[in-house]
């Protein structure tokens, strides 16, 4: 049997520390908050303007607003601005880029692809493809966060990256989200605040309610009851915790794919939002959902989250429900299968599982799908995005992690009908890591979260040593035979 033969596509997905985006540089002393205030409001007013000048001469070009930005940083010290007399917007710049540094989003590492159909195919040539693909991007201290690129893939199987902005933009962060309340009280379950506090503060609220409706009850509840206790205090704790942790983005139509960024936002996600698994859903009746699974993480412990989107342009960030919600690498399939979602997981950091569910949301009692099998992948295995469906059945792409803990990448067949039946898997990696993709952070490793079928050839996106990314293509009848024999 001839061997596959994988097209090596030349693009540039290296990490490019030039791409910054302003963060808040606010220390966690109030004493030394108040110090810096104080000698900005010491300055005479000639001096704010030309200390002022100076910063914007220095970094207005490296950014799209800057002075927004420096006036949002202001408004989050203004607590501690202790005078009455009135402030120019000169000083309140100046204050607000005291409290402003540069983050190299990228600066580190820029790894962990997927790639789903654009949801604008406007304008594309017959047999073409537009596409966006998610990214992993790493900077100081390990924060991780996702960001995007946008592309095409042409009739001849030519695959072009639209040019990528030296810009970046987060989102704003919709002041007033809603939540569903038996989901939200789902939730509140599996943490065991259920009692006496909880009750009163959920009962009062509607469905669906706000998170401006959810701060008046527990206004009201904290106010109700005297002496506030621990309990009081834990419960409202955690209610407040979950509500943060539900949220919405929007992003400006004018940005580019590439300008985008979505940075952390809630406590559970402080240190890094990795590996978003990016899938094209199509539901029933046709309407599309793009899902996208993450692992969020504050620099203890992890939790999976859940993105949905329709446009790249509003996101809305979830919590997800039962007792599978646990460890890496979820990853949804692309539609409903015998009436039911499905997702891959990992829930023993060993062993590809499968999950069953009513609720895209909410996920419980994985089964066992496969088992470490050869060498190079005896030590785990796991998945490389969502399934892709194909007419001899769901390929799966896999990873697996074997001696001197090096990652390949793998592929098995499902059965269309019962993923539960494992139908084919290669024997051999259908890509393992090597010359400079063994160099990196993490040494030997290629890695992906997700690829695309379009062509007849498999467009699998990946990183190499969890410091850069690549694309390779494959033909898809070539991979199949190699599935079924």
């Amino acid at each position: 049997m001839k061997s596959l033969v994988l097209c090596r596509h030349h693009l540039p997905l290296e990490p490019e520390s030039a791409r910054v985006i302003i963060r808040p540089f606010i220390p966690t002393e109030t004493h030394r908050i108040l110090t810096i205030i104080g000698r900005a409001l010491a300055l005479p007013e000639e001096d704010v303007v030309k200390e002022l000048a100076a910063v914007l001469s220095e970094f207005d070009t490296r950014h799209f607003d800057i002075t927004s930005l420096l006036l949002r940083h202001y408004q989050k010290v203004l607590p501690h601005v202790f005078t009455q007399r009135p402030i120019s917007q000169e000083r309140k710049l100046l204050i607000g880029a005291l409290f402003s540094g540069e983050y190299a989003l990228e600066s580190a590492a820029l790894f962990n692809p997927s790639i789903v159909p654009h949801p604008d195919q406007s304008g594309m040539a017959e047999g073409g493809l537009r596409f966006v693909m998610s990214l992993r991007a790493t900077g100081e201290g390990h924060i991780s966060s996702i960001e995007f690129r946008s592309g095409r893939i042409d009739p001849d199987g030519g695959i072009t990256l639209d040019q990528v902005s030296r810009f970046l933009s987060v989102p704003d962060v919709l002041p007033n989200p809603s939540y569903r309340k038996k989901r939200f009280l789902t939730k509140l379950h599996e943490m065991n605040c259920h009692g006496e506090y909880c009750g009163r503060v959920m009962d009062p609220l509607a469905d669906p309610f706000t998170l401006s409706d959810l701060r008046k009850s527990i206004l009201a509840v904290k106010q109700d009851v005297q002496p506030n206790t621990i309990e009081l205090t834990r419960s409202l704790e955690r209610i407040q915790w979950l509500a943060d942790s539900n949220y919405e983005l929007s992003f400006s139509p004018k940005l580019a794919m590439s300008e985008r960024i979505i940075f952390p936002v809630s406590a559970n996600e402080s240190n890094g939002i990795e590996d978003a698994r990016f899938v094209r859903f199509v539901e029933d009746d046709g309407s599309v959902m793009y899902y996208a699974t993450y692992t969020a993480y504050n620099g203890r412990s992890i939790l999976p989250q859940l993105i949905e989107t329709t446009d790249f342009l509003n996101f809305r960030v979830l919590t997800l429900n039962g007792n599978a919600v646990q460890n890496k690498g979820m990853a949804l399939f692309p539609r409903k299968v015998g009436g039911q979602y499905l997702m891959l997981s990992r829930q023993d950091d060993e062993n590809l599982l499968l999950m069953r569910s009513d609720n895209p949301h909410k996920w419980e009692d994985p089964e066992l799908l496969m088992r470490p099998a050869e060498t190079w992948e005896s030590v785990k295995i796991g998945n490389c995005g969502s399934p892709l469906e194909t007419p001899e059945g769901w390929l799966m792409i896999t990873h697996g992690v074997g001696p001197m803990r090096k990652y390949c990448i793998g592929a098995a067949l499902l059965d269309l009908e019962d993923p539960t039946k494992v139908i084919g898997r290669l024997k051999e990696p259908l890509l393992a890591p090597e010359g400079n993709e063994r160099e990196g952070y993490v040494p030997n490793v290629v890695y992906s979260c997700g690829a695309l079928i379009h062509g007849g050839r498999l467009i699998l996106p990946y990183a190499m040593s969890d410091k850069a990314s690549a694309v390779v293509s494959v033909s898809l009848d070539g991979l199949l035979e190699r599935l079924r024999s």
